[in-house]
């Protein structure tokens, strides 16, 4: 039953249409090892994490570079078809997939800056050390959450019922494991937040507590890297110059 449950959550909705999808070839020129390429997905279970995080990301994956085992096969490749994103999937655990798989997809770069070399050799090893790792999916209560996209629960509830059972279908689903890497080398994805007379930290208390609370890497989602103030938004359109003057608009073409 939970796998016939995962198959479900991980079926593709209709009517999803990218606004910019990235060009693999540029991505992968963008990318570096140690990046958090952030995806929106258009699963079911994509939908219910969008909502329940109120973020336009429900996927996130760690690219590794050439770090993944290729196979005769997979090393002739072009390098957008060869596996070089390890990612977290319900059902089928830890896995390394390609670039092109998302070249449909918005996305979004998030960089960690200034990772030393051992640091970013760490952080990679223990992805790709992770491969293969597979979850129980017999916790069914855990998954069936997930069924309702737009659960009718207040909204500093919703980030919660992300940890809701704490079960392996929840670790597979979150971005755990990408925060469980950073974790292991010391690198914060967000900020500690203290607590000073008459500086207060965030809006209310709920919301102080709320920051405190998901620095545990168990309850990270991928919106989490996208405001880090330690990761660096890289937008491959204007990392190779982007020059607006050069661009043609219908108007122009059709003339007067």
């Amino acid at each position: 039953m939970g796998r016939a449950l995962a198959g479900r959550l991980q079926a593709q909705t209709s009517g999803y249409e990218p606004y910019t999808p990235s060009d693999p070839e540029t991505l992968a020129r963008t990318l570096r090892p140690g990046d958090v390429l952030l995806v929106e997905g258009n699963q079911q279970v994509s939908a219910a994490i969008k909502y329940l995080t109120q973020s336009t990301w429900s996927h996130a994956a760690l690219f590794v570079g050439e770090a993944v085992p290729l196979t005769f096969e997979q090393a002739a490749l072009p390098a957008t078809e060869r596996p070089q994103l390890v990612e977290v999937n319900l059902g089928e655990g830890c896995v390394a997939v390609p670039l092109s798989k998302y070249r449909t997809y918005n996305t979004r770069i998030c960089r960690p800056i200034g990772l030393t070399p051992d640091d970013r050799d760490t952080l990679i090893s223990y992805m790709v050390s992770r491969l293969g790792l597979r979850y129980d999916l017999k916790n069914v209560l855990d998954m069936l959450r997930y069924f309702l996209p737009t659960p009718p629960v207040p909204v500093r509830w919703r980030r919660r019922l992300i940890a809701f059972g704490s079960g392996d279908p929840t670790r597979a689903i979150c971005s755990t494991l990408i925060a469980a890497a950073f974790e292991a080398i010391r690198y914060p994805i967000l900020p500690q937040v203290t607590r000073a007379p008459g500086h207060a930290a965030a809006a209310s208390t709920y919301s102080r507590e709320e920051i405190l609370h998901i620095r545990h890497h168990s309850l990270y989602t991928p919106r989490d890297f996208d405001l880090s103030p330690y990761f660096e938004i890289v937008k491959p359109t204007l990392k190779y110059g982007f020059d607006y003057k050069r661009l043609e608009w219908a108007a122009d073409r059709e003339g007067p």
